[in-house]
């Protein structure tokens, strides 16, 4: 005898996907939809289907927007000169809520990871390369997590703006190796970005 009717076994299914998300979690979130009012449903359904057909990257940084162009590129108070490099959309966020940076972000969308079969091909460099040309970029910030994927993926960048006339600066070591940015607190990604150091050759 099945434990769950089958529609609620498949939204229980479907909430395990996410991430961090157990099996226990997963009938909990399940189980409140049952008992939700149906408009409540409805509107959280739409959301859903909102989210998916509304919103992409953004056509300079990679940033997610509703519009051709994230409202952090549209903002004329940043600083043009300055570059933030980050893996993922969380990281962007992770320094945003810092308030620390207050320049303009270009996102990987990955790292290099040969293992998982992710080359520099895969990732967002080209426009990278395409902006540095264009724009009026000085500085670029590796703000990438001192991962072995992470630290493969700063020496590739470093290696292919070694040649540009870019300053190449990396975060701080406040940030401890094998530790992803989205989870560090407010001031210590402050300090991490304050005292980034330049990247020798």
């Amino acid at each position: 005898m099945a434990l769950f009717p089958e529609s609620l076994a498949n939204l229980i299914e479907k909430f395990q996907k996410l991430p961090t998300i157990g099996r226990k979690s997963a009938e909990r979130l399940a189980m409140s939809i049952v008992e939700d009012d149906k408009k409540d449903v409805e509107d959280f359904a739409q959301s859903l289907i909102d989210v998916k057909n509304r919103i992409h990257s953004c056509e300079i940084c990679g940033n997610l927007t509703e519009d051709d162009i994230c409202d952090i590129c549209k903002d004329i108070s940043r600083d043009n000169e300055t570059v933030c490099i980050v893996e993922d959309i969380q990281d962007l966020i992770a320094i945003e809520k810092s308030g620390a940076y207050r320049g303009r972000y270009h996102v990987l969308g990955g790292l290099i990871s040969p293992s998982d079969g992710i080359g520099p091909d895969q990732l967002n460099v080209d426009r990278l390369l395409e902006r540095i040309n264009k724009e009026e970029i000085k500085e670029v910030i590796l703000a990438i997590s001192s991962t072995i994927e992470g630290e493969t993926t700063i020496l590739f960048l470093q290696n292919l703006l070694a040649n540009r006339d870019v300053r190449v600066t990396k975060l701080a070591q406040g940030i401890p190796v094998g530790s992803s940015l989205e989870y560090f607190d407010q001031l210590t990604l402050e300090r991490a970005l304050e005292d980034r150091r330049e990247i020798n050759d």
